[in-house]
């Protein structure tokens, strides 16, 4: 892609899910057009057969693959869809990634062995799983968080600043193709300092428990979060929430000039939408 002209087709991947939804708003907000699918909309990242009709004529691609990006099954599809999307025209891709995570290296190899003009956005862990997501019950329902974090420090990032930083590499031409932009928040917290800011924002009573991965799993368990599953969210957290991820990084002032949105803002609106909320 060269510098934004308009009329560019940027194909969104997980259009329902939390990057997804806000990486199609940030790029049409952007002035590019928005093709956002989903498999409501007919793309199944499971099923070869439905990429072609979503890749063609189109221009650029988000790829958001729909669990973990460290697992195998992602880098042979990811690795797949980049190679038919070149050879349908859409050489422009954007990979979402996890920041620290050493098994998601194969899927990001494998976008760039795909002849793409490829960019990497590494993500520190998502804000808005404490509002989105399985842990957001707990809060709600019982006001404890039971999470496999100890006393790690954590960058938390705003799935809107990801999104912005998508929509500003996808327009800034060539600028970062065959670049690795890591996006962090703007400060380090414990998962309880995150709970404490979440209480003061909703307003309730909230806490923290840390336990061990595999304690952990056994409460995935209980709610009856398939076995496989289970034990590859125990292996990713037991390497993840190592301490690894405890530093930050500049890819948002990097691309768009100014500092990520600070947790406690993430917190206030969230709690005045009523996420929280008993």
């Amino acid at each position: 892609m060269t510098e934004h002209t308009g009329n560019v087709t940027v194909v969104v991947t997980g259009a329902s899910g939390r990057t997804g939804s806000r990486v199609a708003q940030a790029v049409r907000a952007a002035g590019l057009d928005v093709r956002a699918v989903s498999r409501a909309q007919g793309f199944d990242w499971e099923n070869p057969t439905t990429w072609a009709e979503t890749l063609r004529d189109a221009d650029a691609a988000y790829l958001a693959y729909p669990t973990d990006v460290g697992s195998p099954e992602a880098a042979e599809a990811v690795g797949a869809l980049a190679r038919e999307a070149v050879g349908l025209g859409v050489r422009r891709l954007v990979l979402l990634s996890s920041r620290g995570e050493e098994r998601a290296r194969p899927a990001e190899d494998a976008l760039r062995s795909s002849g793409a003009d490829w960019t990497i956005v590494r993500a520190a862990w998502f804000s808005q799983n404490f509002s989105e997501g399985p842990l957001v019950e707990g809060l709600r329902r019982t006001g404890e968080l039971v999470f496999p974090g100890g006393e790690v420090r954590e960058p938390f990032i705003d799935v809107r600043d990801i999104a912005d930083v998508v929509a500003g590499v996808l327009t800034s031409g060539d600028r970062y193709v065959g670049d690795v932009v890591a996006v962090s928040g703007s400060r380090l917290l414990t998962f309880g300092e995150a709970v404490a800011e979440v209480a003061e924002a909703s307003g309730r009573e909230l806490t923290y428990r840390a336990v061990s991965p595999r304690a952990y799993g056994e409460v995935l368990s209980g709610f009856g979060v398939p076995g496989e599953e289970v034990e590859f969210l125990v292996e990713l957290f037991g390497a993840l929430l190592d301490g690894r991820n405890s530093y930050l990084s500049d890819g948002v002032r990097q691309v768009l000039g100014r500092e990520p949105r600070d947790f406690s803002e993430f917190a206030r609106e969230a709690a005045a939408a009523g996420v929280w909320k008993e």
